[in-house]
């Protein structure tokens, strides 16, 4: 049965909603940013840009880097956004837009997020790069999908037990990277560990400005927290929501963060354009290699 139009909703050009993007116009090696000023400072590397396009904070380069074809795409800010992003990049490959069904064969797009992030780590600096073992979900949002078969209960329930996790807020997730990505994308240089997913910026991670915090000790917390050797290494608004949609929509999905901020240290990069340009030039390397 065909999805109706209010499910899938279509551009009159027939391009997808939110992203303006029809099937041609994206790689199968996609990198997501944050910013959407940050697109150009990627595609400025590239070889060719052979398409361009923005909607809102959605803003779209495809084009070639020493012969790979990629498509750098602008998520904005937030799990609701990468919701979005998700589903659309997924229906451009997986669901034939014009009869509005699903496709028999499936397409895995390879979806690597070069973002920026602060440190929750004493020994990880600014200006370091850190990649992502595992997105550990604190926002809620993955909740309304069926996500029974992608989580991991061992991890989460000892984050739950560890932190004295207040049942009022959404249970914790954790959701695992793209084992083949990692070894493409890793080098002795780059620090691993849990990434660490909020819904917003400032009470989600910690911040006090004038509204006090339902726990004032989460922070210093999630610092001690470790398991089987890994520890939560930052903390920023997309990856762990990457990591469980890829999973549930059969992609392959890495995440990339330059460290900007130090938390515990309270230092900050005092150059992170220059940090988040390194991180691009690794990442496209890393991709063409």
């Amino acid at each position: 049965m065909p999805i109706k139009k209010s499910e899938l909703i279509l551009n009159p050009d027939g391009s997808l909603y939110h992203l303006n993007l029809k099937p041609e116009h994206i790689a199968n090696t996609i990198i997501l940013v944050g910013d959407q000023d940050r697109v150009s400072k990627i595609s400025k590397h590239f070889d060719t840009i052979e398409f361009e396009t923005q909607k809102r904070e959605f803003k779209t380069h495809t084009g070639t880097y020493k012969g790979k074809r990629l498509t750098v795409l602008s998520t904005g800010i937030g799990p609701d956004n990468i919701d979005i992003v998700m589903n659309e990049l997924d229906a451009l490959v997986n669901i034939n837009l014009k009869t509005r069904k699903p496709k028999e064969n499936l397409t895995s797009l390879d979806i690597i997020r070069v973002g920026t992030s602060g440190s929750l780590q004493k020994d990880i600096p600014v200006d370091a790069f850190v990649l992502s073992t595992h997105g550990l979900d604190l926002n809620g949002m993955i909740h309304f999908y069926k996500i029974d078969d992608i989580v991991n209960p061992e991890i989460e329930n000892a984050f739950i037990e560890y932190t004295n996790w207040n049942a009022n807020k959404a249970r914790p997730l954790v959701f695992e990277n793209s084992k083949l990505l990692e070894e493409k994308l890793i080098s002795s240089t780059v620090f691993k560990g849990f990434t660490a997913t909020a819904g917003g910026f400032y009470g989600p991670q910690g911040r006090i400005l004038r509204l006090p915090l339902e726990d004032n000790n989460l922070n210093e917390k999630m610092d001690s927290f470790s398991y089987k050797g890994f520890r939560i290494t930052n903390f920023e608004m997309e990856t762990s929501v990457i990591y469980g949609m890829s999973k549930l929509l059969g992609h392959h999905a890495l995440s990339l963060n330059a460290i900007i901020a130090n938390r515990p240290n309270g230092t900050f990069s005092n150059d992170p354009g220059k940090t988040v340009e390194r991180l691009i030039k690794y990442t496209l390397d890393k991709l063409a290699g």
